[in-house]
């Protein structure tokens, strides 16, 4: 799979279930290029698959499970997106 070009936005601001616009499309963005088998619509909607592929990444990266995308994910999210390899 290619790996998106994530630049929705250069803000990270934290979002959580019910948070929408453009840096959830961001987060998502980089959700899907850190994670195998993860094909999440970037539509800037943090709905429940948003949530559940967050909480995924966090355990896998080994940071705070929340389910919330805070500073600590962002720079996780930044980091993997970016990295040849998938977190898990």
């Amino acid at each position: 799979m290619a790996t998106e070009i994530c630049n929705h936005t250069k803000t990270r601001p934290t979002i959580k279930r019910g948070s929408s616009g453009p840096a959830v499309m961001q987060a998502q963005c980089y959700l899907n290029n850190s994670l195998t088998n993860t094909n999440l619509a970037t539509d800037g909607v943090f709905g429940p698959v948003t949530e559940h592929a967050t909480h995924r990444f966090q355990t896998c990266a080994d940071i705070t499970v929340d389910g919330v995308i805070g500073a600590q994910t962002w720079s996780h999210l930044a980091f993997w997106a970016n990295s040849p390899d998938f977190v898990c």
